[in-house]
């Protein structure tokens, strides 16, 4: 699934949390959306109208398969299609708006070896979204359209799913405190959710009304929970020993705030994803400083951090990856990502320096690799095709966890030579 689906994916689900319709796709006063003829016609205006503008579909374009992943996502959000007509839509949508042309993966050889394990999960339309590392070895991520978060065992391939008591919570990011509870963003539903894997126990933790769209969760050194809040423009801190939760707004409008870090010094940094800017926030007062990146067309959208706290943050509006230096509070460098402008390079993590990351546009998507001490890169294309990846994590021993959204798959890549890297994996 191309990175266009994001957004696609991201207007649609606005079943789950009640946004107004946009009617026939007419809005700001523009014509109407003519769909082709059809026998579903009507009810391709009515269910998928019915929440957003009949534009984020004329302007898609997947194969089969993938409008098939896509409905089942719909579906599990309440999207009023009826079991009869799912295979005559969609007959429909992959007909008349067909698969597009995407980037092809660049692959650049080189000396490091991976291999790739990778589980198709349960239920159809889950969207695997941010994975979770765990210190004994196995993967929780969550599924945000499933309204799951799940555990994957890679020794056995077990994969047990726990649905939050509120439906359609839409889980997003996630994040483990000391004592193994998850933690977790109810990007529906403006909670931020914990849940304890001893009991089965789910708590939730109400915050503003206004804070839509909770994002990526973060532990501070001091057991502080740190979050943006894209959709409200917001950053957020929940004291998990009372329950009490604040949030900040983002001095730059419409800013998107997006991925998350936190410094050796207990600072969190997130990346704008709707500008081009990088921000800190201060742990006492929440007061947020800005650094805007050099190029106006930046859009960084997710983020990750060495141990000296040097920031790598990855371009998705112009295909880049970029560094910004915490301590100094400087923009550094940045580098071409190898599959190109279009290519949109997304989820990241470092692990002992090198970086690694996603390229989400590109078909199939790739894993690349970057040594920032030689400036090279290294890519391998994902074998169940990526489906956009949106975040990834590691282990101490240097495997990845990835989530493949729109292929309905968690993935470990292990790599096979440590020397390279200096990890202990086999």
């Amino acid at each position: 699934m191309r990175a266009k689906t994001l957004f696609t994916i991201a207007a649609m689900t606005c079943a789950a949390f009640a946004a107004p319709a946009h009617g026939q796709g007419q809005a700001g006063g523009r014509a109407p959306i003519m769909l082709p003829d059809g026998e579903v016609k009507p009810l391709v205006q009515s269910a998928c109208s019915a929440c957003h503008s009949l534009g984020n579909i004329t302007t898609a374009g997947h194969s089969r398969e993938e409008w098939k992943t896509t409905m089942s996502m719909m579906l599990n959000v309440g999207a009023a299609v009826p079991a009869d007509k799912v295979d005559a839509l969609l007959d429909y949508l992959s007909t008349n708006f067909p698969e597009k042309p995407a980037p092809p993966a660049v692959l650049i050889p080189g000396d490091v070896q991976v291999s790739f394990q990778e589980w198709k999960l349960p239920i159809p339309g889950t969207r695997p979204h941010d994975p979770l590392a765990g210190p004994d070895g196995t993967i929780w991520f969550t599924g945000h359209m499933a309204n799951v978060l799940g555990h994957i065992d890679p020794k056995t391939g077990d994969i047990k799913q726990y649905h939050p008591d509120t439906p359609m919570s839409g889980p997003h990011g996630l994040v483990m405190d000391k004592q193994g509870n998850i933690w977790f963003t109810a990007n529906f539903k403006a909670y931020i959710g914990k849940f304890e894997p001893s009991t089965g126990k789910f708590t939730e933790y109400p915050l503003d009304p206004e804070a839509r769209d909770p994002h990526t969760p973060l532990f501070d050194q001091n057991g502080i929970l740190w979050f943006t809040v894209q959709g409200a423009d917001m950053v957020g801190r929940l004291d998990p020993k009372t329950g009490e939760a604040k949030t900040e707004s983002v001095p730059t409008p419409k800013a998107n705030p997006y991925g998350m870090v936190i410094t050796t010094k207990g600072i969190p940094y997130f990346v704008e994803f709707g500008a081009n800017k990088i921000a800190s926030i201060d742990p006492e007062t929440m007061a947020i400083h800005e650094y805007e990146l050099p190029n106006p067309d930046a859009r960084p959208r997710r983020v990750a951090i060495t141990t000296d706290d040097v920031l790598y943050y990855a371009d998705y509006g112009r295909g880049y990856l970029g560094e910004f230096d915490a301590k100094t509070g400087k923009f550094v460098k940045e580098w071409p990502s190898p599959g190109g402008p279009n290519s949109r390079p997304y989820g990241i993590t470092i692990v002992n320096g090198i970086v690694w990351y996603s390229e989400s546009a590109v078909k199939p998507n790739t894993l690349v690799r970057f040594d920032p001490k030689t400036e090279k890169f290294q890519t391998w294309a994902i074998p169940a095709g990526g489906g956009v990846v949106r975040n990834m994590t590691h282990f101490p021993d240097g495997k990845l966890a990835l989530t493949e959204s729109g292929e309905n798959v968690v993935a470990l890549v292990t790599v096979k030579n440590p020397g390279k890297d200096g990890i202990a994996t086999k």
